[in-house]
């Protein structure tokens, strides 16, 4: 394991593994601990499952029996950090990959699972989405604090999105609503997405980054994050919480002060 200081308060802690299985077993292993820990001190672990095709190996470790006998679904609440604006059935659609690799596979209640419903027209997705988060954290609508995920899981693109928080989209810039619908001209597409104000509640943010062509844009957002703020991964930066990173050595490539520990 090897950490990078913060440029400020936020508790930062970056791990990089020897390949992408190394990767997936860790991050597992990570969320199987943030839910017994949650479960035990709160009576429940809200997590907030991230689309992409990095995850998909995880979700399906989870489902595996030697994971998923070691998580107490019956406590557990999936939420998304973000969406395509298509129906369910869409094979683009991030509920339905969680599902195909997860969800159908565990025994979590039906009612625990929050997806966003991108098949609705996206604004009134979105705000309806928010709705849903504040009856799950028990928010009124008048109240302004952000609740606090137990975990959000997040992806890196390339050009430094996450979750659908795209350089110079609108979402990017959102302060006080929890869910946000933005049109990102890069890919043509309508996207709901969590707002930085909210993963930054969280307790815990993982980002997970495979593969030699995310190396440059993870050097950018680890080695001088003060200096990418256009980039919205480097934005991330939960303040009563912690962030981590686990990046397999293709991903760490290019970062300074960063070298392959453990398996």
């Amino acid at each position: 394991m090897q950490g990078l200081e913060s440029d400020g308060p936020v508790k930062r802690e970056v791990q990089v593994v020897a390949s992408v299985d190394a990767l997936m077993q860790r991050a597992a292993e990570t969320m199987v601990l943030r839910a017994a820990d949650a479960i035990r001190e709160r009576g429940r672990f809200i997590v907030a499952l991230s689309g992409g095709s990095t995850p998909l190996s995880l979700f399906r470790l989870l489902a595996s029996p030697s994971f998923s006998s070691r998580i107490d679904w019956r406590h557990v609440h999936v939420c998304w950090g973000d969406e395509r604006c298509v129906p369910p059935e869409d094979a683009r659609s991030n509920y339905r990959l969680a599902c195909e690799a997860l969800l159908d596979h565990v025994p979590i209640p039906e009612a625990h699972v929050h997806r966003m419903h991108g098949e609705a027209v996206p604004e009134v997705a979105a705000m309806a989405y928010e709705a849903e988060l504040r009856t799950l954290f028990g928010v009124n609508e008048r109240h302004d604090d952000f609740p606090y995920f137990d975990l959000i899981l997040l992806g890196l693109g390339d050009d430094g999105h996450t979750a659908s928080l795209f350089p110079h989209g609108r979402a990017l810039h959102e302060q006080t609503r929890w869910a946000v619908a933005d049109y990102i001209e890069v890919v043509s597409m309508w996207r709901i997405t969590l707002t930085l104000p909210l993963i930054n509640a969280s307790r815990c943010v993982l980002f997970l980054v495979a593969g030699a062509d995310k190396a440059d844009v993870v050097q950018q957002v680890l080695a001088t994050p003060s200096h990418a703020v256009a980039l919205p991964a480097a934005r991330v930066a939960p303040s009563r919480g912690i962030l981590q990173w686990i990046l397999d050595g293709s991903a760490a490539a290019h970062t300074p002060g960063l070298h392959t520990t453990g398996a």
